[in-house]
C-alpha cells in the first residue's frame, strides 16, 4: 500500500480555507476558476561582487549554503547575457544565483517566510501591497539573509540579500493579495484616513 504524502499546512489551508472565500469574494463558480500559487522564484544578483570578472569563492559558497539551508535545493547560477559598460559586466560573466520552487517545497519556503522570516524583519511595518504585476504575481526583497532562523550568523561572512517572487497563475493583482492575505501575509495596514476638523 503506497504511503500517503502529508500535505503542508499551508497548501491545506490555502484548499480547505482560502479557496471557498475566494470564490465569495470575487463571485466565482468553479474552484477551478480561483487564483494558483504555481511558484516561487527566489534569486540573488552578485554581480556588484565580481572582481576581474570571478566572483569570490566565499561569497558563491555562503550564496549556495542559504540557498540549500532555506529551500532545500542547490541553486543555478545564471550568467550575463550582455556586456553592460556601465557596470563593467561582460558577458558571459556570472550575474545572479536562483532557485525555482514548486509543490511542498514551494508552500513549505512560503510558510517560513510568511511566520518564521518576515517577522524578524528589524523595524518591520507590513510588507508592501502594490508590488503585484498584471498578471498577480508579487514581489519582495529581503536585505540579508539573518531572517531566516536556519541561518545562524556567528558562521556568516558574508551578507546577501535575495528577491522572492511569488508567482500566480489565473489571477490578477486583487485576487493575489486577497489570497496572500488569507494566507497570512502581513501586508502594510492603510493609515486610517485624517478627519478634518
Amino acid at each position: 500500500m503506497a504511503a500517503t504524502r502529508d500535505i503542508p499546512r499551508l497548501q491545506k489551508a490555502y484548499q480547505q480555507e482560502v479557496i471557498p472565500k475566494v470564490l465569495k469574494e470575487f463571485g466565482l463558480k468553479n474552484p477551478h476558476q480561483a487564483p494558483k500559487v504555481a511558484k516561487i522564484i527566489v534569486s540573488t544578483g552578485v554581480g556588484k561582487r565580481l572582481e576581474n570578472q570571478k566572483l569570490k569563492p566565499e561569497h558563491r559558497d555562503a550564496v549556495i549554503d542559504t540557498y540549500r539551508k532555506i529551500t532545500g535545493q542547490n541553486p543555478i547560477m545564471i550568467k550575463a547575457k550582455k556586456a553592460v559598460s556601465n557596470f563593467k559586466v561582460r558577458e558571459g560573466s556570472p550575474s545572479a544565483f536562483m532557485v525555482t520552487l514548486r509543490s511542498d517545497r514551494m508552500w513549505s519556503f512560503l510558510d517560513r517566510l510568511i511566520n518564521l522570516a518576515i517577522p524578524r524583519i528589524k523595524d518591520f511595518r507590513g510588507v508592501n501591497d502594490k508590488s503585484f504585476d498584471g498578471g498577480g504575481s508579487w514581489a519582495m526583497g529581503l536585505t540579508e539573509q539573518a531572517v531566516w532562523p536556519e541561518i545562524n550568523m556567528a558562521n556568516v561572512h558574508f551578507l546577501h540579500g535575495m528577491h522572492v517572487n511569488v508567482v500566480f497563475e489565473n489571477s490578477d493583482p486583487k485576487m493575489s493579495r486577497f489570497v496572500l492575505a488569507e494566507l497570512g501575509m502581513p501586508f502594510v495596514r492603510p493609515e486610517p484616513s485624517k478627519q478634518k476638523a
